[in-house]
């Protein structure tokens, strides 16, 4: 039963994803924040004056980019009268975005928010840590930011080495692995060649050439590697490893954004919602195995919602590593039929801020194609958290 206070969607659009140092590397995330919250503000229907609050998902919150969601509100148009912030929550940041955009339709504090992500992690810096103060004697060390924000600072230790305790604890294969990163390309390529992502995707023009520029719509990371090459690839993370460049999400850059109200603003102002919220929960774990975040955090939502997840037509769980995806499908028995069926992150890319947001555009798409009722975002989040989002489509 609907309800004048449901919180709802009524545009979603995204960046095709760009691979590293790929299409989008001369491209600041400022501007793809930009271009999407333009984007969707068109396509909703209404005026840039008409957003009250702007929150923008990202990691990479360094030098301007501690501005990022002021200037990208300010260069998609919006009015300077309007407010603007910024949200991290690592992977699940876009996500966040949308949970802070809920609460404050909710509380009243304002009518129209544009939740947004986005993220360019081949444009993330080197450090010189120590340059402030000088460097006496000796060599110095140049810190990589990228390999910083995958880091684990407490640890200290990389991502991917969670992924590993999560195969040893969990008991996931290198060879269950490989299949599911396999089937990931398989299901994104076969998406891009039937044209499911196009209406979703905002085209920009991206330098390809000194002089020349060209449009960018089609996501770039997915690979057509055979089945049998995944396993002659080295492990990434440790020797003796079974985590490999292949079963693991890559470093991408993209932009998503989505714009939220009441439906009776949406009714109000003559618009058609395209989804609705339901309710979203976040959840820790152990830091050592961050990637089994999204189990509790899908717990915790389904028991709030007295929902059953065996009933959600469409998942979208993010692929940081196949190790964690199969783990959290394991965990809550989860039909694999129902899992990213367009592909995830292991192909299509994991923009680290970006991904949260974009999620929920793929999935609101695809619940539209094909008549879905109901689906679910959920994603594992750096250091130990997990974040999960229910949603379901308007007119099913």
């Amino acid at each position: 039963m609907t309800q004048a206070n449901d919180i709802v969607i009524v545009s979603g659009v995204r960046t095709a994803i760009g691979t590293f140092n790929g299409s989008l590397k001369h491209t600041h995330q400022h501007d793809l924040g930009a271009a999407v919250i333009r984007e969707a503000i068109a396509r909703a229907g209404i005026a840039p004056q008409d957003i009250d609050e702007t929150i923008v998902g990202n990691v990479g919150q360094i030098a301007e980019s501690g501005f990022i969601a002021r200037i990208c509100q300010l260069r998609a148009g919006i009015p300077q009268e309007s407010t603007a912030y910024s949200v991290n929550r690592q992977c699940g940041s876009g996500l966040q975005a949308l949970a802070d955009g809920m609460m404050q339709l909710q509380s009243g504090q304002a009518e129209v928010v544009v939740a947004c992500g986005t993220e360019n992690m081949t444009q993330l810096p080197y450090y010189l840590r120590k340059a402030r103060d000088g460097y006496r004697m000796g060599n110095g060390e140049l810190e990589d930011g990228l390999i910083s924000v995958l880091t684990w600072p407490e640890g200290p230790y990389h991502n991917g080495i969670t992924a590993e305790n999560v195969a040893q604890r969990f008991g996931i294969t290198r060879e269950a692995m490989d299949d599911f990163a396999w089937s990931s390309q398989q299901k994104a390529l076969k998406a891009i060649a039937e044209g499911r992502f196009r209406e979703q995707i905002l085209a920009l023009e991206v330098p390809d050439s000194k002089k020349a520029t060209r449009l960018f719509a089609t996501d770039e990371h997915p690979r057509d590697t055979p089945r049998e090459k995944l396993a002659t690839l080295r492990p990434a993370f440790k020797a003796d490893g079974v985590v490999t460049a292949a079963n693991s999400s890559g470093i991408n850059d993209g932009a998503a954004a989505l714009v939220m109200m009441t439906r009776q603003q949406a009714e109000k102002r003559g618009l058609t919602p395209r989804m609705r919220i339901r309710g979203w929960a976040v959840a820790g774990c152990g830091a050592e195995i961050m990637g089994f975040g999204p189990s509790p955090a899908t717990r915790r939502l389904m028991d709030r919602l007295n929902i059953d997840v065996q009933s959600i037509d469409l998942i979208e769980l993010n692929e940081a590593f196949a190790a964690q995806a199969l783990a959290v499908m394991n965990d809550l028995r989860l039909d694999p039929a129902r899992v990213n069926v367009n592909g995830g992150a292991i192909a299509l890319g994991h923009p680290v801020g970006a991904s949260g947001a974009i999620l929920p555009v793929k999935l609101m798409y695809e619940m539209a194609r094909s008549g879905a009722r109901t689906g679910l975002v959920t994603m594992c989040i750096g250091g130990g958290q997990g974040i999960s989002m229910l949603f379901e489509r308007e007119g099913a």
